[in-house]
């Protein structure tokens, strides 16, 4: 719940430009990876009218289940879809944290995009800080997998993302260390290839413990590690940009 009118102007020209101007460097015409911003719904159309001669897709933050009715205060995958959004978020940590989602409404959530092709569902899944110290990483995060895939199939992941939060390495002082990391990535990847090794090896899992400039590169060069889900550092240009320079040159060194 962060952003204003300015805010969003400025992040999506600011970033795409320095991206843009990395890519030259390199001596690339195109990005060879993808932005996304989720800013809040609000500022979802501007951010979409912004983002049209950029680099950069737009998503949203949240979505309910429910096409339509007496949901007030709700916003509906038709709504995101005809406001132009790519992507929406889904079962962040937050949102599960804070405002009790359930696995199951996660699972049904996700479930209505599949009626929705042009919106790719984005699933947040990771445990807190008690349940790593008590050695239930996989367990919570296999069934945080397991409530989707029982809904809607292995199939419902191949236009799809994964990103995986450990709770615990946000806002905690704690920080998980790139071998942390890659060993719960490989893990989803290993429990969705057990019903589809196809859809496991194209699926992107994206990393979303405190990613900044400083440890871009290192989690980005993990196997396993396609991507980020950033959270502080993308509130300001050159965090987020940082960011996106630091994958510019792994690109580069490949």
């Amino acid at each position: 719940m962060h952003g204003s009118s300015e805010m969003t102007t400025e992040l999506i020209s600011g970033v795409a430009r320095r991206a843009l101007d990395a890519a030259r460097l390199s001596e690339q015409k195109e990005l060879g990876y993808d932005i996304l911003v989720c800013p809040a719904s609000p500022y979802l159309s501007q951010a979409i009218d912004c983002s049209e001669s950029q680099p950069i897709s737009v998503g949203a933050q949240n979505v309910s289940q429910f096409d339509s009715g007496a949901y007030t205060g709700e916003i509906s995958l038709s709504m995101l879809a005809e406001l132009g959004c790519k992507y929406v978020l889904l079962g962040h940590s937050e949102r599960r944290e804070l405002f009790n989602e359930s696995d199951k409404e996660v699972a049904e959530k996700f479930s209505a995009c599949l009626e929705y092709p042009s919106i790719v569902p984005i699933l947040c899944i990771g445990e807190t800080l008690a349940q790593r110290h008590a050695g239930q990483t996989e367990d919570v995060v296999g069934a945080q997998l397991d409530a989707v895939i029982d809904t809607v199939g292995i199939a419902g992941f191949a236009n799809a993302v994964i990103a995986y939060e450990p709770v615990w390495a946000i806002g905690t002082g704690e920080t998980a260390s790139p071998e942390q990391a890659q060993n719960v990535h490989a893990f989803i990847r290993a429990k969705l290839g057990s019903l589809s090794s196809e859809i496991a090896q194209a699926v992107r899992i994206v990393y979303g413990g405190s990613v900044k400039p400083s440890n871009a590169d290192e989690l980005f060069a993990q196997k396993d590690i396609d991507g980020g889900l950033v959270g502080g550092a993308s509130l300001q240009v050159s965090g987020f940009a940082g960011i996106c320079e630091a994958v510019q040159k792994i690109i580069e060194k490949t």
